[in-house]
């Protein structure tokens, strides 16, 4: 069986399978989040129509999204790039 588009096409333009899957999951989701509470019935799988989003180039990961599917920490604000001392262990005592 042919799969329509290639899974290769797709982990091209999004990077890596990881992030192809989380960005599908969550596009598929928010389509199935909408349609209900619009109370539009869907011709078509979320799923598929997220994945025909991505081949189309409509849906794309953002950089965070890129760095994050690396194993990169993103840091939201400059608070969070400072580095913190880290805490001493707690002795343990019987």
């Amino acid at each position: 069986m042919m799969l329509y588009p290639p899974l290769s096409d797709l982990v091209t333009k999004v990077g890596s399978r990881y992030l192809l899957v989380n960005l599908v999951s969550k596009r598929a989701r928010h389509i199935s989040t909408e349609a209900e509470n619009n109370e539009t019935p869907l011709t078509r799988k979320p799923v598929s129509i997220a994945i025909d989003e991505v081949f189309t180039g409509k849906l794309t990961a953002t950089e965070s999204e890129k760095a994050a599917a690396d194993g990169m920490p993103v840091a939201e604000s400059a608070e969070e790039t400072a580095t913190e001392p880290a805490a001493e262990p707690a002795e343990d005592t019987l």
